[in-house]
């Protein structure tokens, strides 16, 4: 890919990703504070039983496919109808597996209201696999426009009839309803917006050839899904609905910081590395520059999120929410790591090693576990300090791979990320000073938060860090249409 060509297409894919995720996610967030007021910890709780079971039936869905199909050089039509039709027959089997299973599960928790709610929710898989296909041709493209714009929509929707169906009374209904018109919604848009259909044709040749890649993503993801779900059915089985319902929100607002930063970069520069796999010397440049930004926006989000929770949890969601505030902290402190390891993985996806990426997504499951069985006696803040402990492991697993191929491991990113982190540490003692000195909620919200990002600024240009002039030219030729500022290489 030309250079010229490579800068404006991911200075085109970050604006848009970033919209859907900022202006999207902030919808989400507003509306998703709307229903936790109104809805109490156990109907969190209840959905928060499920999620593995979805979670493990999408993760075979979509088997990888999508980042084989983006990683394949010489894609053609066969390839991307051979994966609809596979990703449609495996969405109706799981749904048929679930549909079965919905009382052992409502057993196994002891709740059997979830049977109905299992079979019901299910049918996401279905809907949700038809949309694999266009959304993954949208991403090679390098086009996030039509994915913003469909996001922007299936949120305000769903999210309006969802806060409509709580005001009812409906209780957990609200966010069955909210998850299954999104996924309805959002699918009907790919398909009308992207005009593609599928050939009448399926290839088995081309579809061992992309499950010889994507079946090591395949079995990464797996585990990867029970590490991240296996908290929730552990809280769900041996405390109750209602623990499960804080830890649930507890990580909601944390993961909406992490996960939008961590999709807008990775959803991006996945196609981005991938077209960058024969300039070996290139691609590593570009992927330590999106490694300086990655830590410029989450370090100190999330760390201004944690100084802030108190107040933010007594001011929105009310006193009956305030068990959540020592988990959200540390949680907030776990998710800060997260969009960092992903990009580590990032990079072993791009170059075809999904053997790899494999490998290291295995070798963290015994040491999940094992920090688990020892923290579940202990109580729910222990298993969040817990989870806390397996993520930062996870980053230095994550960067092995990195610094053995690239000479770019943890010890050097740490090196890179120092004064993004002493930046941080300075607005962190000051807002903390200030805080306390404030006698509201409100107060401490409206002064702390801005507070914090001026102070974090100014440090950071104290200081040198070059990216925060980047991003200030990067918005100020978006706005005004110049020539991209930004440097990828």
């Amino acid at each position: 890919m030309p250079e010229k060509s490579l800068k404006t297409k991911t200075i085109t894919g970050v604006a848009w990703s970033a919209f859907d995720k900022i202006v999207g996610s902030g919808i989400s967030f507003v509306l998703g504070v709307v229903l936790v007021r109104i809805l109490m910890p156990a109907d969190y709780g209840l959905i928060g039983m499920l999620a593995i079971f979805f979670a493990i039936s999408e993760l075979f869905v979509g088997s990888g496919f999508s980042s084989a199909l983006i990683q394949k050089k010489d894609r053609t039509e066969i390839d991307f109808s051979t994966i609809f039709y596979f990703n449609l027959v495996i969405g109706v089997v799981f749904y048929i597996i679930l549909f079965f299973a919905a009382p052992l599960i409502a057993s196994f928790y002891n709740t059997p209201q979830l049977t109905i709610i299992t079979r019901v929710l299910s049918l996401n898989i279905i809907i949700n696999a038809l949309s694999l296909v266009p959304e993954t041709r949208l991403s090679i493209a390098i086009n996030f426009k039509i994915p913003a714009i469909i996001a922007l929509l299936s949120i305000i929707i769903s999210g309006t009839l969802g806060i409509i169906v709580a005001y009812k009374g409906f209780g957990v209904w609200a966010l069955v309803i909210q998850s299954s018109t999104r996924a309805l919604i959002r699918t009907l848009l790919l398909f009308i917006l992207n005009k593609w259909k599928p050939l009448k044709s399926f290839s088995w040749q081309s579809f061992r050839q992309l499950f010889k890649y994507s079946s090591n993503l395949l079995m990464a993801g797996f585990a990867a899904t029970v590490i991240n779900n296996i908290y929730s059915v552990m809280i769900g089985k041996i405390f109750s609905a209602r623990d499960l319902g804080y830890y649930t929100n507890a990580k909601q607002f944390p993961e909406f910081f992490s996960t939008s930063i961590t999709s807008v970069l990775q959803g991006v520069t996945f196609p981005i590395l991938a077209s960058l796999q024969d300039e070996r010397a290139r691609m590593i440049t570009v992927y330590g520059r999106l490694m300086r930004f990655v830590v410029l926006f989450v370090i100190p989000a999330l760390t201004l999120l944690a100084l802030l929770t108190e107040p933010f949890i007594r001011y929105f969601l009310t006193e009956k929410w305030m068990p959540i505030v020592p988990l959200m902290q540390w949680l907030c402190f776990a998710r800060m790591i997260t969009p960092i390891s992903a990009l580590n993985m990032n990079i072993l996806n791009a170059i075809g090693r999904s053997d790899l990426y494999l490998k290291v997504d295995i070798s963290k499951m015994p040491i999940t576990i094992i920090i688990l069985v020892i923290t579940i006696p202990m109580g729910l803040k222990a298993v969040v300090i817990g989870h806390f402990l397996m993520s930062l492991l996870a980053y230095f697993i994550n960067a092995y791979y990195p610094g053995k191929m690239f000479n770019f491991g943890a010890i050097r990113q740490i090196k890179e990320m120092s004064r993004v982190i002493y930046a941080t540490l300075i607005m962190s003692v000051i807002v903390f000073g200030v805080r306390i000195l404030l006698p509201t909620d409100l107060l401490k919200l409206i002064i702390c938060a801005p507070l914090g990002i001026a102070v974090y600024l100014f440090t950071a240009h104290i200081l040198g860090i070059n990216e925060i002039r980047e991003v200030l030219a990067m918005i100020q030729s978006l706005l005004h249409r110049k020539k991209p500022f930004i440097k990828l290489t």
